[in-house]
């Protein structure tokens, strides 16, 4: 029998749509979540070519068909939780490009099952 490997992150609806209307306005766009201060805390959304992925950057999945990356340093911390990416009121990070909409992105989480984190090591490996 094989294990279904979960998925890093995923995404709701409200940040699909923001994600298509990104691409339209942007092309094809990106995220990246440092794990820094300040805008570096919120996950970052840039249009492809404007930010630079590090070799070192962890790619946890897509969302929408955008490509999430997060820093080595953040994946330490949070490499065994699911995210999710989220819309919520308020303003974005001052270079994500949902930036003067009234909206940000956000992240929630929550920890893998066992058995989620028994698959995702098996995959590793």
């Amino acid at each position: 029998m094989t294990q279904t490997i979960p998925l890093r992150v995923e995404a709701t609806q409200k940040a699909l749509d923001l994600i298509d209307a990104l691409r339209a306005e942007h092309g094809d766009v990106l995220f990246h979540q440092s794990g820094g201060c300040c805008d570096g805390s919120s996950p970052m959304c840039f249009a492809v070519g404007d930010y630079i992925v590090g070799d070192d950057d962890v790619k946890l999945g897509e969302v929408g068909g955008a490509p999430f990356y997060m820093s080595p340093s953040q994946f330490e911390y949070w490499r065994h939780t699911h995210l999710t990416l989220d819309v919520v009121p308020g303003r974005g990070g001052m270079f994500s490009l949902e930036n003067g909409r009234e909206v940000r992105f956000h992240i929630r989480s929550r920890l893998f099952t066992e058995a989620e984190t028994q698959a995702l090591d098996a995959a590793a490996a």
